[in-house]
């Protein structure tokens, strides 16, 4: 090994031809290869040095691939693994994924896929060159686990293989990373959920993204995508409820011109734009049990076929779903198909409601009206009092972050100052408010206010004062219909007085429609006086 490539790769396999098939093939790419027939020997040879990436058959003398993942695991060893069982075991592969592999392949192996999935792995493209860097010095075999690699250019996958005892202490000190950093909140749930992005970013297996509407699904999932090797690559995002049935094949699949009528030239589908990046599938509980049996397909063989196309095309894509129901639940109903819910949740990330985390409501408050203030070009960016901070910690939040979102947008911009306080809050269940032309008062003050201070003139929108017989005594009424009912008989005539019992104008003062003034005013018997004007009505009407 005198001139060794940047790349190191140990191939695991006990059939002597295959493993002179995976070396020739992958020496031709440029790489380093070393090769072990047993999970023993494949040990020995990580003891010695570090690798780029690990390629595993499942089935091993003595063990199981899964037996080598589990050993990286527990060493805290970053070599990506590749694992590579038999044909049509869906189960295999889903608990390869479960255990930390990066992929997996189906024998027989095809090899453009198989060259195509090691530099995915390795983080290169695949038609580029590997990165023989001039001058730099490789870890020499044998050297005692835990010295430093000599110092040299590396490529951020290769940063990624390298355990952490070779990075020098100088840098031991990783920047977060922006994506993570655009999830605020320190609570301890969503330093959970950031752990689990940049943990799983490092795979290819499938995630689901499980959480209530409104709590940032698709910011997890663009996270995933962004500290993944695919970062520099597509990213698709598709609302799967948003798109017709009878459009979701070809949507997702694309179509061949002539397929249907319409189909005037070839167009790619949600796949092929995703291939070699990531494809986002939210609302995945919302796709009907005809699509839900095709995408399994795409997403167990990555070939898809467009509509009207005879071969079916090879995809490279990273896939990623998220969804508010309970699939397994959906599944007993009938609802979810079990082999596609068990292939897209090999690994499931839970995205806590805003009500599970109230302690992040400070942090999020400053993210959204820092953004707020930057795309309204408002100077200084508002802040919230910490009365409203206390007054919001007390709200449920049903909406989660988006809620939260909304009520800052409408607080700012009813705001007349630099700070949001209370009153400026409107959150469900607070006090409302009825506005004259003169003042603003809160209705429960409407109704207990005297009826001194009521005139029989008052303004449209203020009640007069109630009969003796309807006002209550003590403050609650015996009869609470009757109540209502004079309270809105009341109104009634006083729109129509107003508007010379005129209905169709009356009813329109009042938000009615003349079908509906008609309705109230029969069932209230507000008759007397309006047959006079029935004319002038219908001339208007």
């Amino acid at each position: 090994m005198s001139s060794p490539a940047y790349f190191s790769l140990l191939v695991v396999d006990d059939e002597p031809d295959l493993r002179t098939l995976y070396e020739l093939t992958l020496l031709r790419e440029g790489y380093e290869i070393e090769t072990a027939g047993s999970v023993e020997e494949a040990r020995l040879h990580l003891q010695d040095r570090v690798y780029s990436a690990v390629i595993t058959d499942m089935r091993l003398p003595d063990g199981t691939g899964l037996d080598l993942l589990a050993y990286l695991e527990s060493a805290g060893r970053r070599e990506k693994a590749i694992v590579i069982t038999a044909y049509g075991s869906a189960e295999n592969a889903v608990e390869a994924l479960k255990a930390g592999a990066y992929d997996y392949l189906t024998k027989p192996v095809d090899l453009k896929q198989f060259r195509a999935v090691v530099a995915s792995a390795l983080g290169r493209g695949p038609a580029t060159q590997p990165a023989m860097l001039p001058g730099s010095l490789p870890t020499e075999r044998g050297a005692p686990p835990g010295d430093p690699l000599p110092a040299k250019p590396m490529t951020r996958a290769a940063a990624e293989c390298a355990p952490v005892a070779t990075v020098p202490s100088s840098s031991a000190v990783v920047p977060t990373s922006p994506a993570l950093s655009r999830m605020a909140g320190q609570s301890a749930a969503m330093k959970q959920v950031r752990a689990m992005v940049d943990k799983v970013a490092r795979s290819m297996a499938p995630v689901l993204v499980q959480g209530e509407s409104g709590t940032g699904k698709e910011l997890v999932a663009r996270a995933i995508h962004e500290v993944s090797v695919r970062s520099a690559q597509p990213f698709i995002a598709v609302n799967c409820s948003a798109i017709p049935d009878h459009l979701l094949e070809a949507e997702f699949f694309g179509y061949r011109r002539g397929a249907f009528t319409g189909a005037h030239e070839d167009r790619d589908g949600f796949f092929q734009a995703a291939d070699g990046g990531t494809l986002f599938l939210d609302e995945i509980g919302e796709l009907p049990l005809a699509m839900q049996s095709k995408l399994l397909r795409a997403v167990q063989e990555r070939l898809v076929r467009p509509v009207g196309a005879v071969n079916e095309l090879p995809v490279n894509v990273r896939l990623l779903s998220a969804t508010h129901k309970d699939l397994a639940f959906e599944v007993q109903a009938g609802r979810f198909r079990q082999d596609l819910y068990y292939r897209l949740n090999v690994i499931q990330i839970r995205v806590p409601p805003l009500r599970e985390r109230l302690e992040d409501l400070a942090g999020i408050g400053v993210r959204v009206l820092e953004r707020i203030a930057r795309d309204a070009g408002m100077s200084p960016t508002p802040r919230l009092t910490s009365a409203a901070l206390l007054h919001l910690a007390h709200h449920p939040f049903p909406g989660n972050v988006r809620e939260f979102e909304n009520l800052l947008h409408r607080a700012v911009a009813l705001s007349g100052g630099d700070m949001i306080d209370v009153v400026d809050l409107a959150l469900p269940g607070d006090a409302p408010t009825q506005v004259c032309a003169t003042e603003v008062m809160p209705a429960p003050m409407l109704a207990e206010a005297p009826a001194a201070a009521l005139p029989m003139d008052a303004p449209a929108g203020l009640p007069r004062p109630l009969s003796a017989t309807a006002a209550p005594a003590a403050g609650l009424p015996s009869d609470l219909a009757v109540y209502l009912d004079d309270i809105e008989r009341d109104m009634l005539l006083r729109a129509l007085e107003q508007h010379r019992f005129n209905r169709t104008a009356a009813g329109a003062s009042l938000g009615l429609s003349l079908r509906q003034m008609r309705y109230r005013m029969a069932r209230l018997h507000v008759m007397d006086g309006a047959e006079p004007h029935l004319d002038a009505e219908r001339g208007n009407a």
